[in-house]
């Protein structure tokens, strides 16, 4: 019997929490900048002030448009210390996007500023976003950085606002905010509509980071890189919960391999979560990569067939590499696999949820539950679940199945022992002259491949089949092959109507938050096979 319990507290409590039992610990650290907790926790609550002098009051949305910054950070919990609710802004948005976001939200302020990175100056683009159609909730722009943009507060009018607050007046706040108050709104990226907003509790959110912890085994010693961005759960999920455990975050405003591969020696990094194959990648095929010495590396994250997490593996001989299942709905992530498990099942599954979090698979036609290793559709609920979709309930209950299950869109597997096995979206699957082909299984056959560094399939428009499987390609660097070659490595392993149709090359891939997106590849054959098609006479 497992007599353990949780111990729960808010955002704002963890903070002050982890800066009284590690106080000299670095909790952040950046390329330029490191913070210990009690630096952090004293940065916080000036951003607690500053945000009470502008009148923000508890429950109100402050929207954060900024990269991995320790002002994002700051901003993030002194929202939490008093009770507002940070809405994390993709820093990648457009205008339209913008704009949608501050009125779906109801933002009262945005804080930003003028670190670019790889993303557009942000006070051009919030200029674009409302050239036309400011929120009428939105009463404050603020600027931390170095520049003085016109109708903007300011760095130092902020902290003139902070002036005029007393830190008792925070700690009061902070003793009245609840477990099941809002601790953050993320919105996911539609492909065909608007983002939507996920409203998460400090309740689910804190649940999920514990969750995290417990099977990552990290302490306050852990030294953990975390290249994703703040405004996505997969940067903030794995931050919380070295936060509640007093590690420390190594992270940069964006990813770049360089950077990156010389702080995973220099600040001795114990724990990397690269995640997607397009940074993990960087990494290994880095000219340096081979002489770093990474041997302290314990766990890492990647998402990617079995067969290249294998390969990962034997990169990292150190480290034990892991895979994870989860989406922004259910807090970011469901279940990792463990780090104590073998390497086929470290590879080739995700692991059990997490404690509390019940995962259903379910034959999306007949609505049946499916057995141990029949693929269905993944739906998930428990305590680190979001609120539903803000001012969406028609999508929430569309989403939501007879029993209270949350349809993720997902299709996977569960063995006898419970772990999760993902192998695709519901529409990320081919209808190849009536035959259902996985885009999952392609890829991870193409990634075999020693020249293919990363495969990414999609349908194609085809007159006979009605679609057909194209294949867009990343070379390993140094590497060459061509089409014909990569379709013959296909031919001899798949059934014929298996096979792609089309090779594509790419040196850089169109991208969401953190995920190639797909359905613009799917928009790029298509209209490339649209306009070479023969017209008529």
């Amino acid at each position: 019997m497992d007599d353990s319990w949780l111990e729960l507290v808010t955002g704002g409590d963890l903070l002050v929490r982890s800066a009284a039992r590690w106080p000299d610990n670095d909790a952040l650290v950046y390329p330029e900048q490191r913070v210990t907790y009690s630096r952090l926790l004293l940065g916080a609550r000036r951003a607690a002030r500053a945000l009470l002098g502008l009148e923000i009051r508890p429950g109100e949305r402050v929207g954060i448009l900024m990269p991995n910054c320790l002002d994002f950070m700051e901003t993030y919990l002194g929202c939490h210390l008093i009770g507002a609710v940070p809405v994390t802004i993709n820093a990648r948005y457009k205008p339209r996007e913008l704009a949608h976001v501050a009125a779906d939200a109801e933002l009262v302020t945005v804080l930003t500023t003028d670190l670019i990175a790889e993303y557009a100056p942000f006070v051009e683009l919030l200029a674009a976003a409302f050239a036309h159609d400011r929120p009428a909730s939105l009463r404050n722009l603020v600027m931390l950085g170095a520049s003085k943009p016109a109708g903007y507060v300011d760095r130092a009018g902020w902290n003139a606002l902070a002036d005029t607050v007393r830190d008792a007046d925070v700690e009061s706040m902070r003793r009245s905010v609840r477990l099941r108050d809002l601790a953050v709104i993320m919105y996911t990226s539609g492909t065909t509509s608007h983002p939507r907003g996920c409203p998460m509790t400090h309740e689910a959110l804190v649940r999920t980071a514990l969750a995290v912890g417990k099977r990552f085994q990290l302490t306050a010693s852990e030294r953990f890189w975390n290249p994703l961005p703040l405004f996505h759960m997969g940067g903030l999920l794995p931050t919380t919960a070295n936060l509640l455990n007093g590690g420390t975050v190594v992270s940069a405003v964006h990813f770049d391999p360089d950077t990156a591969l010389k702080m995973l020696v220099s600040e001795k990094v114990t724990f990397a979560y690269p995640t997607f194959p397009t940074i993990t990648q960087s990494l290994i095929h880095h000219p340096d990569f081979r002489s770093a010495d990474l041997s302290r590396i314990r766990g890492l994250l990647d998402t990617a067939p079995p067969d290249v997490l294998r390969q990962v593996q034997e990169a990292f001989p150190a480290a034990k590499v892991i895979a994870s299942y989860g989406l922004t709905e259910a807090g970011g992530v469901i279940c990792y696999s463990e780090l104590d498990d073998d390497l086929d099942r470290r590879t080739g599954t995700s692991g059990r949820p997490f404690e509390g979090m019940r995962v259903r698979i379910v034959d999306p036609e007949t609505e049946t539950e499916c057995a141990p290793g029949q693929v269905g559709e993944i739906r998930v609920t428990g305590p680190g679940m979001f609120e539903g979709y803000l001012n969406d309930p028609v999508t929430t209950a569309e989403r939501t199945d007879p029993l209270g299950y949350f349809r993720t869109g997902d299709l996977g597997c569960a063995d006898a022992d419970g772990r999760i096995t993902y192998t695709g979206r519901l529409k990320d699957m081919l209808k190849v002259g009536g035959e259902n082909v996985a885009a999952a299984e392609i890829e991870a056959h193409l990634a075999r491949h020693p020249a293919v560094k990363i495969a990414q399939v999609v349908s194609a428009p085809d007159v006979r089949l009605v679609e057909v499987a194209a294949a867009f390609i990343e070379l390993v660097p140094g590497a060459t092959v061509t089409a014909g070659e990569l379709i013959a490595h296909c031919a001899g392993s798949m059934a014929s109507f298996k096979v792609p149709r089309h090779i594509r090359f790419v040196q850089e891939w169109p991208m969401s938050t953190t995920k190639i997106q797909k359905v613009r590849l799917r928009e790029a054959i298509a209209q490339e096979l649209e306009s070479s098609a023969p017209q008529p006479s």
